[in-house]
Order: C-alpha cells, then structure tokens, then sequence
C-alpha cells in the first residue's frame, strides 16, 4: 500500500506543486506530468467530462508513477466523494464549501470507521495486490487520504475560521475565478480585494495547521502565490501546457 507523500509533505510546510486535470482522457497524461516533476493534479471531475472508468484509469496510473490524484467531486454527495476514492483516488477535493455542518458530513465520507463512515468495499488491486487484513487497510486509508476543500465565494471567506475548524482537513485551494466574481472584480487576478481576500484565508490556514493554496493559471501568478506562502500550489493544466509550449515551438520557427 501505497503512501500518500503529498500528504505528509504538506505536514511537514513543504510546497508541493500540482495542475489541474480535465480534458485529456488518456493514462499517459499522468505520465507526462509526473515526469515533469508535477506532484499532485486534481482531476476535474466537476467540470471536467470524466466518468468512472476513465477516474479509475487516470487514477491507477498516476498512483502508479507517483503522481498523487486528488479528484475534484462535482458537489457533495457520499456517492460521488466514495467512488472517487474507490476508483483510486489519494485525496478529493470539495467545491464551494460554505457550510461547516456540510463539510464535516462530506470530511466523514472519506474516512472508515471509526473516524468516518466511508463504506468498505476495497478489493486486491486498491491495495496493489498487497496480503493485508481489513483492518490494516483501513488504518492506512484513514491516515493516507488527503482532504482539501475550495473556499471561492464571499461568504465562505467571511466563515472560513468555522470551516477551517471542521476536523480531517489537510488543505485549502482557494478558487481564485470564483472568488473574483464574488468579491464583483471578475478575473482581475492581482486585485486588491482579492488579494487582501486570499491572504486573509492563507493566514486562517495557517493558525489552524492547514496547507493554504490556490489555482493558477499562469506561472507569474503561482510565483506571486508562491512567495506569499501558498503550499498546496497548482499551476495551469495539461491541455494548457500542451498549448502554451506548441505555441511557443510555432512562434519561434515562424520568428
């Protein structure tokens, strides 16, 4: 059984650097960012078009190659929080958190009993064939499964010391998009209302021993974020990285 090293990382306050995930259905992407040094992707399961089989394949890969999948649920609901994990996932990834009482449900779904009430139905490959009872799978489940939630709305920056209270959260990655638009300055990335926002957050993450991050999408951005202590950092995505280096490779032979 694998460990989850983004996890115990992130423990640690090391930055660890992930991407987003969501629209290339091929394994071989987990290939390609993991041999690039990428860490961790949440795959976009709430935007992005992916179905079970394809979770369970990008998941199973990326585990494989050390590249820790934490998929992005499109709400809370147990089914989908469960299923993610029994097709492989190493963490999931909340959307618009704003309810402490919610987010402690959806935190007991990822988490066997007694911590949580996840339930079992773990078989030899979730295990990589490994001879272990179902009580040392559990045990290594509980303590390897990372938990982060988004916070990207107004409201949920006004309640993130409730939120951040809830127990089992090892992460916060800061929907910047949507924050914008609630704070009413849609895509102005380097606002002072968003930044003042998302520094109010990080501090919050960091008295209460939680990993504070953010998406970004451009490396000048993550940079940003990186020098003002975001730890749990992703970066862009596979469809744009593909693009931004294609479009490099062109302007250069055409210059």
């Amino acid at each position: 059984m694998r460990i989850n090293s983004v996890k115990q990382a992130l423990k640690e306050g090391k930055l660890q650097i992930g991407c987003s995930f969501s629209q290339l259905r091929s394994p071989e992407v987990a290939k390609i960012l993991a041999a690039a040094g990428i860490q961790w992707s949440f795959i976009d399961a709430e935007h992005g078009g992916f179905d079970l089989e394809t979770l369970q394949d990008l998941c199973g890969t990326a585990v494989r190659v050390g590249l820790c999948p934490i998929v992005r649920v499109g709400e809370l609901q147990y089914t989908l929080v469960a299923r993610a994990l029994d097709c492989g996932a190493q963490g999931v990834l909340f959307p618009r958190v704003e309810s402490p009482e919610v987010l402690a449900r959806a935190v007991s779904w990822t988490r066997f009993p007694p911590m949580g009430v996840r339930g079992y139905g773990l078989t030899a490959p979730h295990v990589e064939y490994e001879r272990a009872s179902v009580a040392q799978i559990i045990e290594h489940m509980n303590q390897h499964t990372l938990v982060a939630l988004q916070i990207e709305t107004k409201a949920a920056v006004e309640r993130r010391e409730e939120l951040l209270s809830v127990p089992g959260i090892d992460a916060v990655m800061i929907g910047p998009s949507d924050l914008s638009i609630s704070l009413g300055v849609p895509g102005e990335f380097d606002h002072p209302k968003l930044v003042e926002a998302m520094e109010r957050v990080r501090d919050s993450c960091i008295s209460h021993g939680i990993a504070p991050g953010t998406h970004t999408r451009t490396l000048a951005m993550a940079k940003f974020w990186k020098e003002r202590g975001m730890r749990f950092l992703s970066c862009s995505g596979e469809t744009a990285f593909l693009l931004d280096k294609a479009s490099e490779t062109v302007a250069a032979l055409r210059a």
